[in-house]
């Protein structure tokens, strides 16, 4: 898990504020996505491939920040 240790909180910061949240208005994918998921209606490729990519950057932001924490 070096290459998590490695990257820079910046980046996983911005990324997870500008990718995961886009787009912005009305509502971003990743909220829609995480509801799809919960209702069972997350079934097209399209929509799984698009909750992964707007989802990686809070969950690699996630995991940095949980193994950050065991660490001290």
């Amino acid at each position: 898990m070096n290459w998590l240790d490695n990257m820079p909180w910046q980046l996983l910061i911005i990324g997870s504020l500008t990718l995961g949240l886009a787009p912005f208005i009305p509502e971003p994918h990743l909220f829609e996505k995480i509801r799809m998921l919960i209702q069972g209606t997350l079934s097209r490729p399209l929509d799984i491939f698009d909750l992964c990519m707007h989802a990686a950057f809070p969950v690699l932001l996630l995991l940095k920040t949980v193994r950050t924490l065991l660490h001290l």
